[in-house]
């Protein structure tokens, strides 16, 4: 296995541009394809620093957990770009399954040599990513943090219509001609359309921030095809089915206010968790990652303080 660094790239607004300076991208060659990377880090090191993986959620990459980043300057947090997104060639050996993606884990981890005391934290789809691969290798990280973790089945409840609507949607684009499904899939019209659902910042200049995060990187996906189906193992897994399965320390981080991943979903969810720590914040939605990352670094600083190596 090879690894290549790279220049860091430029840092966005409402991210600081210290984290510039402890930013490292490279690449790394596994079983199914080459997979971008980035390592932020710490501003000093000492025997307690942690290292965290970030699993990003769908049609995402690393640039979506960056403000998170950001706030912890105190920590190593490795992020790569998922198989068949960002910087990341899709699978060549396998489809895009939730077990496939854990499998990624497994390779990624050993070809960094990051071991059991190695924290995992996944957002969205990451959350059930990372769930599943953690019930599947218990030994393999300690603790396991989830934000806006996806804690019932997609198809279900009251957003069932909705999640029913984006089936149709990825199910037509991946059919029609590929010039034309490609042009569905990237419609900035509708990629804005996903943005302002799940946004709920009154902030003018973050929810700009936020739109232009969506539209230079939500259709950064290697292909259709490797797109529906991680859309497909998105929405025929969830957190919960695992639950009992997990008895290392778990974070829940939940938004108030999301309507992919409700609270009372996330109610539920703790109760089913062996050792489960579960935090709220207020008037924020699906986007904790961008809207409300200081809140959240600090219930992650608390909960490894918590359980620290």
């Amino acid at each position: 296995m090879r690894t290549a660094d790279s220049v860091p790239a430029t840092v966005p607004s409402f991210i600081s541009g210290g984290l510039a300076v402890r930013t490292r991208a490279s690449t790394v060659q596994l079983t199914g394809g080459d997979v971008a990377y980035w390592v932020y880090e710490p501003e000093k090191t000492t025997p307690e620093t942690r290292t965290i993986l970030v699993i990003h959620g769908f049609r995402g990459d690393h640039h979506g957990l960056l403000r998170v980043a950001d706030q912890l300057p105190e920590v190593r947090l490795v992020m790569p770009d998922l198989p068949g997104f960002g910087d990341s060639a899709a699978f060549t050996d396998a489809s895009h399954s939730v077990e496939r993606y854990g499998q990624f884990i497994s390779d990624f981890m050993a070809a960094l040599g990051l071991g059991p005391d190695t924290v995992l934290l996944g957002h969205s789809f990451g959350s059930i990513v990372a769930a599943h691969f953690v019930a599947a290798h218990p030994e393999a990280v300690r603790p396991l943090i989830l934000v806006n973790p996806i804690a019932a089945p997609a198809l279900e409840g009251p957003k069932g219509l909705m999640t029913r609507l984006a089936v149709l949607y990825y199910r037509l684009s991946a059919r029609l001609p590929r010039a034309l499904g490609l042009a569905l899939l990237r419609s900035p019209l509708i990629v804005r359309v996903m943005s302002m659902a799940m946004a709920k910042t009154r902030d003018k200049d973050l929810l700009r921030f936020i739109h232009g995060q969506h539209h230079a990187y939500f259709s950064a996906f290697a292909n259709r095809e490797s797109l529906l189906e991680s859309f497909t193992a998105s929405v025929s897994s969830h957190v919960a089915e695992v639950a009992p399965r997990l008895s290392l320390p778990v974070l829940l981080i939940a938004g108030e206010k999301d309507e992919i991943a409700l609270l009372r979903d996330q109610h539920r969810l703790a109760g089913l968790l062996p050792d489960a720590t579960l935090e709220i914040i207020p008037g924020v939605g699906h986007l904790i990652h961008y809207e409300t990352p200081e809140p959240a670094a600090e219930f992650i600083r608390r909960f490894l303080k918590d359980h620290p190596a």
